[in-house]
């Protein structure tokens, strides 16, 4: 559980040590910061379209990209989407042992597979192989929907034993061939399923951890149930690289992965915009200003707190503490920097003054 280090002050408990894990430019494990990645979700075949995702990611602060590779079409494109992105890139094989070894050729950093749909042991030797003479990495993923056939004849169903055990049939080649360049994920659908399983994975290996709910749905719903299991994990100590996966826009799978590390205190880009959910006493249009402020710092890369206050209750206060505010009242409001009044101005106003003082702190 979070500790304290001062009245209302908790802070998430201390990462649990994990190896390091080089996967091109990127550090995973090893006490680095915690990672934040996304999926291209378009064609991998599509070079232009690829690229062009991957580096909408990028500007948005994704650190690392996968791709799904699922035929030797999308395979004979990844030469040339690895020629134009610099950003570390993972491919997500399944079934075909030879996409993983096309994948690593064209110098991919990172292969994501699931030994138990490889098949022979052989060809998941190969991969390690290649992996290994190419300084590449290897995420074995063994989500509840794909556990290892023997495995899931003997649990009958995905339980979090079942998965526990099929990461330890898949890690056997790995131990063999002394690789260790591997990072371990475990997802399920399901919330509790998912922080218990991750809680075994941790407790049972050192390597690093990637933290996800699968399939987590729709961004508002995807969000929720993603925060719901990857925050108490993470409060816990456990993870070193997140995806909150969503049904939509990657690059909001990336702005929702920062909120969540910002909002435990775990890592912040960029400014954290909040406001107040609004009631009777509101006398400004504090979701239009709200957004107008987040809209006009979105490249702003100083991790700031900024506070949107919608009446005299609260608002003051709230703005206050926050590195810089605005408190409304009916149509006017107060704008604060470090804890100073600064300017009281009509609410036409209140977004253009506020931003002058975030620039003037830049100087």
């Amino acid at each position: 559980m979070p500790r304290a280090t001062g009245p209302g002050h908790p802070t998430p408990a201390v990462r649990r040590k994990t190896l390091r894990v080089q996967a091109g430019s990127l550090v995973i494990g090893g006490g680095a910061p915690i990672s934040v990645q996304s999926m291209t979700k378009t064609r991998t075949e599509d070079v232009r379209a690829t690229v062009r995702q991957i580096r909408r990611l990028e500007r948005a602060g994704c650190e690392v990209v996968r791709l799904a590779v699922p035929d030797l079409t999308a395979a004979a494109a990844l030469p040339e989407i690895r020629k134009r992105v610099a950003l570390p890139l993972v491919a997500d094989v399944h079934f075909d042992y030879r996409l993983a070894l096309a994948a690593l050729k064209a110098g991919f950093d990172k292969v994501r597979i699931n030994p138990g749909n490889i098949g022979a042991v052989w060809k998941v030797r190969e991969i390690i192989n290649a992996a290994k003479d190419l300084g590449a990495a290897i995420r074995i993923g063994v989500n509840a929907g794909s556990i290892e056939k023997s495995v899931l004849r003997k649990h009958r169903h995905p339980t979090v034993a079942a998965m526990v055990e099929s990461m330890a049939v898949c890690l056997k080649p790995f131990e063999r061939l002394q690789f260790r360049s591997i990072v371990l994920s475990a997802k399920s659908t399901d919330v509790p399923e998912t922080i218990a399983v991750y809680g075994e994975l941790s407790r049972h290996w050192s390597y690093p951890l990637h933290l996800g709910l699968t399939e987590a749905g729709p961004p508002f719903e995807g969000a929720i149930r993603s925060a719901a299991a990857l925050s108490v994990l993470l409060l816990e100590g456990i993870g070193d690289t997140i995806r909150i996966s969503l049904t939509g826009d990657p690059v909001q799978e990336v702005a929702a992965g920062y909120e969540l590390l910002g909002a435990l205190g775990l890592r912040r880009r960029g400014p954290l915009v909040y406001s107040c959910p609004t009631c009777g006493r509101t006398g400004i249009n504090v979701l239009g200003l709200t957004r107008n402020v987040k809209q006009a710092l979105r490249e702003h890369s100083q991790p700031l707190k900024v506070a949107v206050m919608g009446c005299v209750v609260n608002g003051p206060g709230e703005a206050r503490e926050a590195d810089f505010g605005i408190a409304g009242g009916k149509g006017r409001g107060i704008v604060f920097a470090h804890g100073r009044v600064v300017k009281t101005c009509a609410e036409d106003e209140l977004v253009e003054s506020l931003l002058r003082e975030v620039e003037k702190s830049n100087r």
